[in-house]
């Protein structure tokens, strides 16, 4: 939460979990925390699915499937077929991403995406990852992607390519945590000015704000994936 804005109770603080001890270092350990409760939700959701399967879906089996179906079709119809194999690692990212951002509107919890350390982690996972798939599709060849369509704009390109890379990771770790903690400084702002008339009616339109970031999130990783498959210029 903000720095000097009071801060409600939390379930982290009430576990004595906020910070830990390891070898005489004290480390903050709030975010960490919130992002195992989302991951173990979502564990517990999937274990309750997978028992309670039908062919007939219905109640919360149908609404995750109506989730995977629909982020498969878009995946589909922007990186072609290729993109089925990213299915599971695409919509998985946007369903935790948005359980965790959500989790700043529950009482007694916050959002671990609203600290940096979360969201530069799953930045740098996304930017190794691409990077990765490109590597692993086109070998030697990916180098082709940075240097310009001639060998006379490598001097220029190369630079330009290396600055836009790093500023993938950069810009996807600070868009999410500045519009999550924003949001969680105006929740805690309004609290203050009007517990229940100030607080209830913007929770609408703070969800809507975190399906967003999540799929900001969500789409940017399928371009940079979608990107690492394109064939080299030359």
């Amino acid at each position: 939460m903000a720095g000097s804005l009071p801060e409600p109770v939390l379930l982290s603080t009430f576990l004595g979990l906020d910070e830990i001890n390891i070898c005489g270092q004290t480390l903050p350990f709030k975010h960490v925390f919130y992002s195992w409760l989302c991951m173990a939700v979502l564990f517990v959701i999937a274990l309750i699915l997978r028992r309670r399967l039908k062919l007939v879906p219905g109640g919360l089996q149908n609404f995750f499937e109506a989730v995977v179906d629909t982020t498969e079709r878009y995946i589909c119809s922007n990186m072609g077929e290729a993109g089925k194999k990213f299915v599971p690692l695409l919509c998985g990212m946007l369903i935790y991403i948005f359980g965790m951002n959500i989790l700043g509107l529950i009482p007694g919890c916050d959002a671990p995406t609203a600290n940096l350390n979360t969201t530069v982690c799953m930045a740098i996972f996304v930017f190794v990852y691409y990077n990765w798939v490109g590597i692993a599709r086109w070998k030697a060849r990916y180098i082709n992607q940075f240097l310009g369509p001639t060998k006379w704009l490598i001097p220029l390109m190369l630079p330009l390519e290396i600055v836009s890379q790093l500023s993938r990771p950069v810009s996807l770790s600070l868009r999410l945590f500045g519009n999550i903690r924003g949001e969680e400084i105006v929740i805690i702002l309004f609290f203050i000015m009007a517990p229940i008339l100030g607080t209830i009616p913007i929770y609408g339109l703070f969800l809507l704000g975190k399906c967003m970031q999540a799929f900001v999130f969500f789409m940017l990783t399928m371009f940079y994936i979608s990107s690492a498959l394109e064939g080299p210029e030359h």
